[in-house]
């Protein structure tokens, strides 16, 4: 391990922890120099290097959990060491301001400060940042620097494993003005939650048991029989926290030991969610590698007494099961045990109907799973990886601890649902004879309005009662992120419940709220009009000629470019706004100014048909009740259709015993005929627009003709409720 040693009346420098940390090297921190010095890294050869910016360029170079984090092409290295030079300004407590305005502005355009992923320029920008305290805190509550605190915030939620607890411990340290000898950064207590990019000192404590730093191993296994949805979202960006808390390593591993529900589609569709949810994983594996070596073990199992073959028909062992009555195959003599698992392995009539079993102490044990649970079935279905080449498949229960043990798995994250089943884990492993692997529990994510089951997923599927397992309603990571949300959103929001063990029932205006907060500053304004029955103005004194103004697609946000809005004497209103008008009563018309509806003409349903006014540009807007939206007649408007989603339940929760089907929202999408402004015709599908005064959306289908409307997905901002 190497040292870092700083001067006795210093504290270290929260840079060169902070990437240490990120770049999964340890340190020892001594505060053995003489006052004033300058940092010395003494390498575990004996070398030494000296100097802050001298040791962030060489831990980034050492990097062993991310790449190129100082290492670029000539220019992109280049711009690294400017930062790294203007960094120490925020130091200067006249120049604080100055530097956080001048990085804002600098991040109008960039997601990183050098390049497209992160660098040791963010992590030394965020370290002063985060070591400024109460100073920086404050900033990002007044949202004075959206751009740099949203960049801020990315930093700390993506890295949040690493860097919680160094924030929190940089901060004691610097209170106390006197460092600790040899502290161990190393060390992995007091995990904080970030919530809007600041420390949040009330997250629990979230830790791994019996673990050894760079030892970890974990992994991810979800069964290709499904898309990922919101859920398997938990229990991925858990294993990956941590991952990058013990500096460890992830294993995606398919479970793929059901061919008559799992398929190709779904391992690729896995993998893509995987990498949007953004989990470094170190290499891909099945469980159907291993089919050999699990047939070798379930025989030698039967061999030493372990395992029996059972044809008891299903139901009927499920009865036993239940009652704690042994089967009558229970104690059959091992050569019948041996005959029949071979009349299993060739998918025979006979083996058809039979099971192989554990054999277990008793079947009267309290916790049911401890009853000799099944491992191996026959199934004659073509495996959708190694087609026909078996007809037994083992189960989940016989399976999956056996390649964890097998791949080195040092803990196993499992919900809470599980928690029965942990004994007969361990079980299956000492009988096998393997290394114990350590379960980790945490709760499962139950959200409001909202089945996660893949069985009942699959129902809406085929009967058609969504669009497919992206459908914008679905709770699987493509469908929510087609509705608009922001992967960085998710993040923040698993994280911020942590590895609970407590059961809870989530709501989505909580996630959506996160959302909301990350696409607010940068989202582009449009202007949209619905179309069914609106209204036009005349506005006498108005423009003969129409003209164009070049307008900032977003007022505070300048990179979300401009806009061409166009001034007509004739511009159309929606009926709702139209008939919230009274004769002679001064409007205000957004981006434009004051008007006076001298007229309100109406037909004999009592709509509106036909405003007339005039113009008061002088008018104040503090003056107007009504601020309105308002278009341009022109031929250049582009069809829309505003899609706003419901829940697909009606129920808040499910209950197990309770027919999903009986609370199906029958009524869970609508689309409403809107026209929108011309600009709209360059918004690209994926993108996200707020429309002023109807809320964010995202499009799902941009504009191809116009005859073909632009397909927009409403966003829920997490304060209005969804139709259910």
């Amino acid at each position: 391990m190497m040292e870092l040693l700083i001067a006795s009346d210093a504290t270290p420098p929260l840079s060169v922890l902070a990437t240490a940390k990120v770049a999964g090297v340890s340190l020892t921190v001594n505060p053995a120099l003489t006052a004033g010095s300058p940092p010395v890294l003494v390498l575990t050869n004996g070398l030494k290097l000296r100097g802050t910016n001298v040791l962030l360029k060489y831990l980034a170079r050492t990097s062993t959990a991310i790449p190129n984090l100082y290492e670029r092409d000539a220019f992109e290295t280049g711009q690294i060491d400017e930062w790294l030079e203007y960094a120490p300004i925020f130091s200067s407590g006249s120049e604080y301001e100055g530097a956080c305005k001048y990085v804002d502005g600098y991040l109008l355009h960039r997601t990183f400060l050098i390049g497209h992923s992160l660098s040791v320029a963010d992590i030394t920008i965020w370290s002063y940042l985060a070591g400024a305290g109460k100073r920086w805190e404050s900033l990002m509550k007044s949202k004075k620097y959206q751009n740099l605190g949203r960049w801020y915030t990315m930093i700390s939620t993506q890295h949040a494993a690493v860097l919680d607890e160094l924030t929190s411990s940089f901060s004691k340290k610097k209170d106390s003005s006197k460092p600790s000898s040899s502290t161990n950064v190393t060390d992995e207590s007091n995990k904080k939650q970030i919530a809007n990019g600041i420390v949040n000192s009330n997250r629990p404590e979230v830790d791994l048991p019996h673990v050894e730093m760079g030892k970890v191993c974990l992994r991810f296994a979800p069964e290709p029989s499904g898309f990922l949805h919101i859920g398997h979202a938990k229990a991925a960006l858990l294993n990956q926290y941590f991952a990058q808390k013990y500096n460890g390593k992830i294993i995606l591993r398919f479970d793929d030991t059901n061919p008559a529900k799992e398929s190709n589609e779904f391992v690729d569709s896995l993998i893509t969610d995987v990498g949007t949810l953004g989990i470094k994983y170190e290499k891909i594996t099945y469980t159907s590698d291993y089919f050999q070596i699990l047939m070798e073990m379930a025989e030698k199992l039967i061999k030493e007494g372990k395992a029996y073959i059972d044809d008891t028909p299903r139901e009927q062992m499920k009865h036993e099961r239940m009652e704690g009555i042994d089967s009558k195959c229970r104690n059959q003599s091992i050569d019948e045990n041996i005959k029949l698992w071979n009349q299993m392995i060739l998918g025979t009539e006979r083996g058809l109907q039979c099971c192989l079993r554990g054999k277990f102490p008793s079947m009267k044990d309290p916790n049911k799973s401890m009853r000799d649970p099944v491992y191996y079935r026959c199934n004659p279905m073509p495996h959708h990886r190694i087609g026909s080449k078996y007809k037994i498949y083992p189960t989940y229960d016989f399976a999956c601890p056996f390649v964890d043990s097998y791949e080195g798995i040092t803990h196993a994250l499992r919900s809470s649902e599980y928690h029965d089943r942990n004994p007969q884990y361990f079980k299956v492993q000492e009988d096998m004879g393997l290394r114990k692997v350590h379960i980790y529990e945490f709760s499962r994510l139950n959200m409001v309005y909202t089945l996660l089951s893949k069985r009942k997923l699959l129902w809406f599927v085929e009967n058609r009662k969504v669009d497919g397992w992206n459908d914008a309603r679905f709770p699987t990571v493509q469908g929510i992120v087609r509705r608009g949300l922001q992967i960085e959103a998710l993040i923040q929001f698993i994280l911020e419940q942590g590895a609970s063990k407590n059961l809870n029932l989530m709501e989505w205006d909580k996630l959506w709220n996160i959302n909301k907060r990350i696409i607010d500053p940068v989202c582009p304004r449009h202007t949209a009009i619905v179309e069914e029955n609106r209204v036009l103005l005349t506005l006498l004194d108005g423009p003969h000629k129409p003209f164009v103004r070049v307008v900032p697609k977003h007022k505070k946000y300048p990179a979300a470019g401009d806009k061409a809005t166009t001034f007509t004497k004739r511009i159309w209103i929606e009926q709702v706004d139209a008939k919230a008008i009274n004769p002679n009563e001064e409007i205000t018309l957004m981006d434009w100014g004051n008007a006076i509806v001298k007229e309100v003409k109406k037909g004999e349903n009592g709509n509106v048909t036909e405003l007339i006014g005039v113009l008061h540009l002088e008018g104040s807007v503090k003056t107007t009740k009504l601020k309105l939206t308002w278009l341009p007649e022109t031929n250049e408007l582009v069809p829309l259709s505003l899609v706003e989603f419901g829940y697909l339940i009606t129920k808040k929760k499910v209950e197990e015993d309770e027919d999903f089907v009986d609370v199906v929202n029958t009524d869970s999408k609508k689309e409403i005929g809107a026209v929108g402004d011309s600009n709209m015709r360059n918004v690209k599908r994926g993108d996200i627009v707020q429309l002023e005064r109807k809320g964010y959306f995202r499009c799902d289908v941009p504009f191809i003709r116009p005859s073909k409307p632009i397909v927009l997905y409403a966003i829920p901002d997490g304060r209005q409720t969804a139709t259910k």
